[in-house]
């Protein structure tokens, strides 16, 4: 007698449905990992203005008045960061594009550091969109 080898068809089924299975729960998540990471791109263009706001705040006393004092603004910021303006003493960037329900925009507020020093600068950062990063929630 011949030996039968392979596959039965509900064999196959089986493992069709269990990657279907998978692939509904994975696809998701990947596009909100997607849109968070593009999101965050608005955090690390906060950081030059925080290093020229920190700056000028150390050479001049107080924080500026003008966002063009310590950074050059361009209309378009990149492709996921639409806009940075002073905000008070701080400022705010926005972003766009981000495939979050609505782009996150993020406010960088200055307090006089912990550590005694009169010219450090620490930031918080303050948003209330879920898309944004844990650490600006």
């Amino acid at each position: 007698m011949k030996k039968m080898q392979g596959f039965t068809l509900i064999e196959l089924m089986i493992v069709i449905a269990i990657l279907g299975i998978l692939m509904a729960i994975a696809i998701p998540a990947y596009q909100d990992y997607l849109a968070r990471a593009k999101a965050s791109e608005a955090m690390y263009a906060a950081a030059p203005v925080k290093l020229g706001i920190a700056e000028f705040r150390l050479s001049n006393n107080r924080y500026p008045s003008n966002i063009a004092s310590v950074y050059t603004v361009t209309p378009n910021q990149s492709k996921y960061v639409s806009a940075i303006a002073l905000v008070g003493n701080g400022f705010s960037v926005s972003s766009r594009n981000t495939g979050c329900a609505t782009n996150p925009t993020y406010t960088f507020t200055p307090s006089a550091a912990a550590t005694g020093n009169v010219a450090a600068v620490d930031w918080t950062c303050t948003s209330g969109n879920l898309c944004a990063p844990a650490t600006c929630r």
